[in-house]
């Protein structure tokens, strides 16, 4: 398995680009600096990359002893401070938004949450495996004022993980408004990899949280959902990435690691790297869980709210000057439903976020439609430098899925009067309608019933596999193992998986735990409009 070169001559020329994944070969002393690029009107923003504080800043888990959220004003867009919502971190004499948390397989959280919004908040800390007091359930939201103690070890493997609000129908604006952070943690497998690759967070490893939105004349951002779009899922009129509107990043001439999460609050997306019109090729590494065994190189693969992909993407033989963009290709969204749905689904007012006129509402433009193409970030080469890294063919241990049980659970996602549901039910604070036993291995087929829409269906406290999907529509068979029906987005251990309308997925969960007692948690669609209209349901681990 190899990363294809960047351009076809380098490809023709280096046999495809197979030596360099066989043979490594030191940094080449760096050239002398380069002239600066021009200024690109289309995308004029240098992309925020996480460093030792503001939005983003890296911060060691362990150091953190509490965590507050609040209001804040954070420039946006044209420099304008605009008011939004994050999590604060004070550290050493430095202030920290959304603070980059990192943390060791094996290390232990132990921090106070201070909920210092007016409405209720909570923390969950999405795709690990924690108990249920820690898990961030809307059942523990604190008013605001209050405060909710946190201590979990983390038994994670390394991976990409991040955290967001989960109070009962608040979850999207408070999501919407800024308040979403990376949870990074590592272990030997990926401190090996990073040693071989040379790569550093937050300059040749780079997360990406991308996320529409809708921002008025100073940049605020504008939560404002119509019914039909409560419905559907909140859409904005352009994409930011890590808080940036039209990013470019200004990169050298090697191998770049990107940590890609879908922070939107519904929008999927088809995700390519492309130069020209040329699609290039990447290397999938890892998804929600982590590192996958092997590479898998791929030209596109989709992600949905919640999901996470860690590429790479080799520029060792572009050009000085050369730009690669990253984009979302068209696709079908596969709304079957109608665009406007009668019953509770239209009944939620229309209503803007506290200190916003409707007028900032009116000003907005319309959102980009669901499935269209985006070009979201520029990837500029700024500065040559040779750098032949050697990549193992292996990245990790991975155990397969167990053997299929002869009868699975059968998840049912549909709607009714415009009323999206699991098994037919809505959420209920105080019911468990799903009841597993612990230490019990699980098969869950999750069929999405049409006349639907595509539901990003996640489950709190437990990472599963993929095993199957069936009936999956054309644009994803086009890009899928043909047996198992799976695409790259699939591989690994996951915590959120997206089902298209009429497919059918299998999943296969290990209730195993240490906790003692019964454990409730969550299974939701992180479609945040879907979630916050009910489409949850508790889900009990019994002891």
């Amino acid at each position: 398995m190899i990363l294809a070169a960047g351009t076809a001559a380098a490809s023709a020329g280096l046999a495809g680009g197979l030596w360099w994944w066989q043979r490594g070969r030191p940094e080449a002393p760096l050239p002398p600096p380069e002239p600066p690029l021009p200024s690109d009107p289309a995308f004029p923003n240098a992309l925020r990359v996480p460093g030792t504080d503001g939005m983003y800043g890296v911060l060691d888990a362990q150091a953190v002893t509490s965590i507050v959220a609040r209001p804040v004003r954070y420039p946006l867009l044209n420099g304008s401070p605009a008011g939004m919502l994050a999590y604060e971190v004070e550290h050493r004499g430095r202030t920290l938004y959304n603070p980059t948390l990192r943390a060791r397989t094996g290390g232990h959280v132990n921090l106070t949450f201070w909920n210092a919004l007016d409405d209720p908040g909570i923390i969950h800390w999405h795709g690990f495996k924690v108990d249920s007091n820690n898990d961030g359930h809307p059942h523990y939201a604190v008013p605001g004022g209050a405060t909710y103690e946190y201590q979990f070890g983390i038994p994670n493997r390394a991976g990409t993980y991040w955290y967001h609000p989960h109070p009962h129908g608040l979850s999207g604006e408070q999501i919407y408004r800024g308040m979403a952070g990376l949870f990074i943690v590592e272990d030997a497998e990926e401190l090996a990899l990073q040693r071989e690759l040379d790569l550093r967070l937050g300059v040749t490893d780079i997360p990406l949280i991308v996320q529409d939105r809708r921002l008025d004349a100073d940049g605020n951002p504008v939560f404002a959902p119509t019914g039909a779009e409560r419905f559907h899922g909140y859409l904005g009129d352009q994409v930011l990435i890590n808080h940036t509107p039209r990013p470019y990043l200004d990169v050298a001439s090697r191998i770049f690691r990107f940590r890609l999460l879908n922070g939107s609050n519904s929008r999927i997306y088809r995700l390519v790297f492309r130069h020209g019109e040329r699609l290039l090729d990447f290397a999938v590494i890892g998804t929600d869980g982590g590192l996958l065994e092997r590479p898998h190189m791929v030209q596109e693969a989709f992600l949905s709210p919640a999901e996470r992909l860690d590429v790479l993407l080799d520029l060792r033989y572009f050009r000085l000057g050369d730009v690669v963009s990253l984009a979302s290709l068209p696709f079908d969204p596969m709304h079957q439903v109608a665009a406007h749905v009668p019953g509770p689904g239209n009944t939620h007012a229309q209503h803007a976020p506290r200190g916003h006129q409707d007028s900032a509402v009116t000003a907005l433009e319309a959102p980009i439609p669901e499935g269209a193409e985006i070009e979201l970030m520029r990837i500029r080469v700024s500065r040559r430098t040779i750098y032949g890294p050697r990549v193992p063919s292996h990245l990790s241990r991975f155990e397969p899925a167990p053997p299929e049980v002869p009868r699975p659970r059968v998840i049912t996602l549909d709607q009714k009067n415009g009323v999206w549901r699991i098994n037919g039910l809505t959420y209920v604070g105080h019911e468990t309608p799903i009841v597993v036993k612990r230490d019990t291995i699980e098969i869950w087929e999750i069929r999405n019933l049409p006349p639907s829409m595509p539901h990003p269906f996640h489950i709190h406290g437990f990472l599963f596999q993929v095993t199957s999907r069936a009936n999956s529509p054309e644009h994803v068979r086009r890009i899928a193992e043909p047996k198992s029906g799976l695409t790259v987005a699939d591989r690994g251990w996951k915590d959120t998986v997206l089902v298209w309308p009429g497919e059918t997925v299998r999943i296969s969960i290990d209730f195993s735990h240490t906790y003692l007692g019964d454990q409730v948690y969550m299974v939701h669609c992180h479609n945040m409009e879907h979630e916050d209209g009910g489409m949850m349901l508790n889900l009990k681990v019994a002891a």
